[in-house]
């Protein structure tokens, strides 16, 4: 189904979300630290493509001295969507037949993730933790202008009401949670989230929380600008992840 504007009414793909936080994080390490910072970066993605063939070579009995090149997540597959989506496909397709447990498309967009900040903040230290959350804060409030134009596509306004029912990216079985409805917020709890959970199983939290600091907080001040989200518990550090996300008294954009 295609709403008016063309604006699709389905959830937006993890492909297409690997995607664009791939590119929204080169851009801020580009803008931070030129072409020393990329270097990171693609230093972060070859620590990913190592550890999908040492992975292969540990869970399964086979022995693998390369990865079929249609299956890593290189940088040219990261910069499109299309190729993401293939990629994944391919390296579920080689896990399955090597007689393991594939990896979710949620969890390999967390190594990814883990892996790029881990490179730029071993570099850049303190000033690389605020390029990793100034990018995800682009991505997320990208991410957030397009939940409101899902909504303006119903002819709905970005207020707090419409705000989970026109969200962006659909909800796996990976992920728990609870939402209620109070009179002046939202409050919600997650009890597992598929990439807490993958930065917890591979102990890279303190890369992981980077994220979590930002993502929810962005995506909702990208739908509008009176939008707060207060993110008190974290899956990586209390066990489950708590939002309350309160508009101010001016709910217009």
């Amino acid at each position: 189904m295609t709403l008016r504007n063309d604006v699709p009414d389905v959830p937006v793909t993890m492909d297409i979300i690997i995607s664009k936080l791939y590119a929204s994080l080169v851009k801020s390490v580009y803008e931070q630290f030129g072409d020393e910072g990329v270097n990171k970066v693609e230093q972060g993605v070859q620590a990913l493509l190592d550890e999908q063939l040492n992975d292969l070579n540990k869970r399964s009995s086979h022995s693998y001295k390369q990865l079929d090149e249609r299956a890593r997540y290189s940088i040219p597959h990261l910069a499109n969507a299309s190729e993401v989506k293939e990629t994944h496909r391919a390296y579920e397709q080689i896990q399955k037949e090597a007689g393991i447990e594939p990896f979710t498309i949620y969890a390999m967009m967390a190594k990814l993730f883990a892996h790029i900040a881990k490179a730029v903040v071993d570099r850049f230290d303190e000033d690389g933790r605020q390029a990793i959350r100034e990018g995800v804060r682009h991505f997320g409030e990208a991410r957030g202008q397009d939940i409101a134009r899902r909504a303006a596509a119903k002819g709905l306004p970005n207020t707090a009401e419409n705000y989970l029912t026109n969200y962006d990216m659909g909800r796996s079985d990976l992920f728990e949670f609870e939402t209620t409805y109070h009179p002046k917020e939202i409050e919600q709890t997650f009890t597992v989230c598929a990439f807490g959970d993958q930065w917890k199983k591979d102990g890279t939290g303190e890369h992981g929380i980077l994220y979590c600091q930002m993502i929810d907080p962005s995506i909702a001040k990208g739908y509008n600008r009176n939008f707060d989200v207060l993110h008190d518990r974290y899956v990586l550090k209390e066990g489950d992840c708590h939002f309350r996300f309160q508009m101010k008294e001016d709910e217009s954009n």
